[in-house]
């Protein structure tokens, strides 16, 4: 339904930032040490976080589980800025890669989906992207995680760790998703001009697999009532 409206993906925007990092990175065990830049704007625009501190030294595979599971904006950051140097250069990799996809909706301005107007997609865009991302098994992995636990150091050369959830319901378990349907995970977002939006890589009895967007919900309650149903529909195909 209106697959092809333009509609803002809020942080939905992380599963474009996640991949075109992970394509550009050939070692996720290597370090990088947080910065202000990686901070900055984050608290300022209300933004969730990874709860990453100036300072301290996460790997980039903290950095895209602390994007992809509790959404945090410091983790985008941190990977646009050691990848590319900058928000606004790592920003051209990911319209290279819309325009790679063939995507004519859809634009970005920045690694968060923080709201602007000139950030914006399709639900129908946003599923050719998703469909991108899990061809791709280390982001696959990524979205399967019901926790992640990480072991930050800092510059004395102490570590702790830090436990990141993820922020869809299901991998939560604070929505059940119909009988015969498996939810591998997904990515959320919200803003008051987005709504509240989820994606979800499923598969039903026959190991078929879907991909499901709500996009623009009143409430996260309306928002799992509304993906239920659609992961109904697709138990329906399969019988």
């Amino acid at each position: 339904k209106n697959a092809h409206d333009k509609m803002y993906p809020a942080s939905i925007t992380k599963i474009l930032t996640c991949i075109v990092a992970i394509e550009m990175l050939d070692d996720l065990d290597k370090t990088a040490t947080i910065t202000q830049s990686d901070i900055d704007t984050v608290w300022e625009t209300g933004a969730t976080s990874a709860d990453f501190t100036v300072g301290e030294v996460v790997t980039y595979r903290d950095m895209l589980m602390g994007a992809m599971l509790p959404s945090g904006a410091d983790a985008c950051r941190a990977l646009a800025n050691n990848t590319c140097g900058s928000q606004e250069k790592f920003v051209e990799k990911m319209n290279q890669l819309v325009k790679k996809l063939g995507l004519k909706d859809s634009h970005f301005v920045n690694t968060t989906g923080i709201h602007d107007d000139d950030h914006y997609t399709t639900a129908y865009d946003l599923y050719l992207i998703f469909n991108a991302c899990i061809q791709n098994d280390t982001f696959k992995e990524i979205i399967s995680m019901s926790s992640y636990t990480m072991s930050i150091g800092d510059a004395a050369g102490n570590t702790h760790s830090l436990e990141v959830l993820p922020t869809n319901y299901y991998s939560l378990g604070k929505t059940e998703a119909p009988e015969g349907i498996k939810v591998f995970g997904g990515k959320t977002g919200t803003t008051d001009q987005a709504g509240c939006c989820v994606i979800l890589y499923s598969e039903d009895m026959e190991a078929h697999p879907y991909i499901s967007v709500i996009m623009g919900a009143e409430d996260k309650a309306f928002l799992y009532q509304e993906m239920n149903r659609l992961l109904e529909a697709e138990k329906a195909l399969s019988e």
